[in-house]
């Protein structure tokens, strides 16, 4: 099996197992960044950096389909933008609060319990590296938290 026939299949086989299709990618993605937008501590993160939130909301349903779906459609880099980012434990566990809340708001619970697999998965992910890009080596089930960081708390 080639990988273009393999990707349809494995999408086709998750949409089929939890429901997820481009409807529901963009109701969550909306729905999130408009909880995100209203957030006191993450609302100034993104202000500071999201110029076109069109745009951005169109990227992030690329995202979002490329991760939940394994479609392909985002291929952006968005590590590199993330570890700049004046965030620690306190942001993506914000972030990882909003996003569980919002899809187990607007997805039944086999989407939602995808959806936030692979949140987890991406905020661990982020965290780590953020921590890295500070020089701080995070032993296992340890958090980065950077108290010099301007949180807006």
């Amino acid at each position: 099996m080639t990988a273009v026939p393999q990707r349809v299949a494995i999408t086709a086989e998750i949409t089929e197992r939890t429901g997820i299709d481009t409807s529901m990618i963009e109701n969550l993605v909306h729905t999130f960044y408009g909880h995100v937008r209203d957030d006191n501590l993450l609302a100034p993160i993104f202000d500071a950096r999201v110029k076109d939130w069109d745009a951005h909301l169109q990227q992030m349903c690329r995202f979002w389909s490329s991760v939940a779906l394994m479609s392909g459609e985002y291929q952006g880099q968005p590590m590199g933008k993330h570890i700049v980012l004046p965030i620690d434990a306190r942001h993506f566990d914000r972030w990882l609060a909003l996003f569980k809340a919002t899809a187990r708001t607007v997805c039944p619970e086999a989407a939602a319990d995808h959806f936030i697999d692979r949140a987890r998965r991406i905020a661990a992910s982020f965290e780590l590296a953020v921590a890295g890009q500070h020089n701080v080596l995070l032993p296992r089930g340890a958090r980065f938290t950077n108290d010099a960081l301007d949180c807006g708390d």
